[in-house]
């Protein structure tokens, strides 16, 4: 049987305890993931694309299964390109649905094999967003539980040197 590939994308800026439960969770359903760190023209990231590969690799130091890697361009070709079976992606709320139903269907219009597999956060963190853990953070609200430990330290370094 084939290797099941997966590509998880996302800014991931920064990573979230609800990012990591759903790579751990897929890991339940693909042989490998690859974590795809993008580049999102429409946002300003605090951490460099670098930085939140780092951030990702910190969460799963010890699994091979988990790969990191740089996306600049069209999911779906890259998705092709690498052989991924699907697209891994975690839904907070139902607001969410909309816009990744609609991002599914056109990756599956560019590539007729790849397929997308929501899974829902659980639902303490479904209110847990990378943009509201920066906010808070940046108003001295504490986050440190809605990330990886390694991730809050990064974060709060970085606002103490001004970002």
């Amino acid at each position: 049987m084939p290797e099941r590939l997966a590509i998880c994308p996302g800014s991931f800026d920064p990573l979230t305890n609800g990012h990591v439960a759903i790579m751990r969770r897929g890991l339940a359903l693909f042989d490998r993931i690859l974590v795809a760190v993008t580049i999102n023209l429409k946002k300003t990231p605090l951490f460099t694309a670098e930085e939140r590969m780092e951030m990702v690799r910190g969460s799963f130091p010890d699994d091979p299964r988990i790969e990191v890697a740089q996306l600049d361009g069209l999911l779906a070709a890259y998705a092709r390109d690498k052989g991924a079976v699907a697209i891994l992606r975690g839904l907070r709320a139902p607001s969410d649905f909309e816009y990744e139903l609609q991002m599914a269907q056109m990756n599956r219009h560019l590539y007729r094999d790849l397929d997308t597999v929501f899974l829902a956060s659980d639902a303490d963190g479904s209110y847990v967003s990378s943009s509201l853990v920066k906010e808070v953070a940046r108003l001295g609200g504490y986050v440190d539980d809605m990330v990886p430990a390694h991730v809050a330290a990064a974060l709060h370094q970085k606002l103490r040197a001004g970002a």
